[in-house]
């Protein structure tokens, strides 16, 4: 029978004095076990201290991830990964260990297209720290436009949840129409999984294409600080969920990292408010209203580059430097003037 300890009022499980009394959880590697029920004391600190929901009882298949927090010596030969009790298992290594890097952690994941291990390497250098320089470019998000850059870039936002919206549903009303538990049922699941992997496969594959266009000609990126929480329960909550804001700004990051362009946040209010010309505050606008159009001086372009550029202007500022050293060749983004064409 397994036992239970309440200590500093989180709920932990006696796992030495289990294993002694449960025949099957001998079987499975101790320290995976702990890794589990970190997972489970997280949760109950989590609905005490930041008000979030009871933990739900995991039916069979919904933990799909296990990890060993420690390796034995050369975990990596011939092809094989060594993992704790398991043993010696074949797998296709996507990169090489950098040299001096030590493997130290494992977590094994399972997918609908199969199980994968993501090795957690410790690797002593040094990161160089990314310093302004080079072209600026200001983005702003959007769900018109996914991307709008500070030098006139407009990239029209995919919908690939929704395109495969009509086929999922589709899926999902076979799988409604199986026997629960069912081999028909199973097989009727896994289709329904696939199509979310795929479709999350093509946003962050397209996320990683774009954020190398992105770096392509620029020396520093900024973006706006969203409140990725507050979008993903408003009104429009189902497409910005779709766009996947939050992740390819991950992706823009570690692209940028990875390029030598530095990366950096700005404050988002009132970017689609302020003229990026002579300052001036336009007041808000209706999101039908797709031109920005200044009163003071006449400037006119799309609304949302004219909020990229004002997120460039920011972010120059955040760095010390200021819009008129793009007079000195030091920076190429933010033109004097700019006529959208359309409008």
């Amino acid at each position: 029978m397994t036992r239970f300890v309440y200590d500093n009022g989180v709920l932990r499980l006696s796992l030495t004095a289990a294993r002694k009394e449960n025949e099957y959880l001998k079987r499975v590697n101790a320290q995976s076990l702990q890794q589990t029920l970190r997972r489970l004391e997280k949760a109950f600190v989590s609905m005490w201290e930041q008000n979030h929901g009871f933990p739900r009882f995991k039916k069979p298949g919904r933990m799909r991830s296990f990890s060993f927090p420690q390796l034995g010596q050369n975990p990596l030969t011939n092809g094989c990964v060594k993992l704790p009790v398991i043993g010696a298992v074949k797998f296709r290594q996507s990169r090489d260990i950098p040299d001096g890097g030590i493997v130290k952690q494992a977590r094994v994941v399972k997918r609908v297209s199969g199980w994968y291990v993501m090795l957690t390497v410790q690797w002593d250098v040094n990161a160089p720290q990314r310093l302004p320089h080079g072209e600026v470019v200001g983005i702003d998000v959007g769900l018109t436009s996914f991307v709008a850059t500070s030098n006139g870039l407009l990239v029209k936002r995919p919908r690939f949840f929704v395109d495969a919206e009509r086929k999922l549903k589709l899926l999902q009303q076979r799988v409604s129409r199986k026997r629960i538990g069912s081999n028909n049922w199973k097989k009727a699941q896994k289709k329904v999984a696939s199509l979310h992997e795929y479709v999350a496969n093509c946003r962050k594959d397209w996320h990683r294409k774009l954020s190398h266009q992105i770096c392509d000609n620029a020396g520093m990126v900024f973006v706006e600080d969203l409140n990725l929480v507050g979008l993903s329960r408003g009104m429009h909550r189902l497409h910005c969920l779709d766009a996947g804001f939050g992740q390819f700004f991950n992706i823009l990051e570690q692209t940028c990292f990875k390029r030598d362009v530095y990366f950096q946040k700005v404050d988002s209010r009132k970017t689609s408010q302020i003229c990026p010309n002579c300052g001036v505050e336009t007041g808000k606008k209706e999101l039908s209203e797709r031109t920005h159009k200044c009163t003071n001086c006449g400037y006119t372009t799309d609304r949302d580059v004219a909020a990229a550029q004002i997120v460039a202007i920011r972010g120059l500022a955040a760095v010390g430097q200021t819009v008129k050293m793009l007079a000195e060749g030091k920076f190429i983004g933010i033109p004097a003037k700019q006529e959208s064409p359309g409008f």
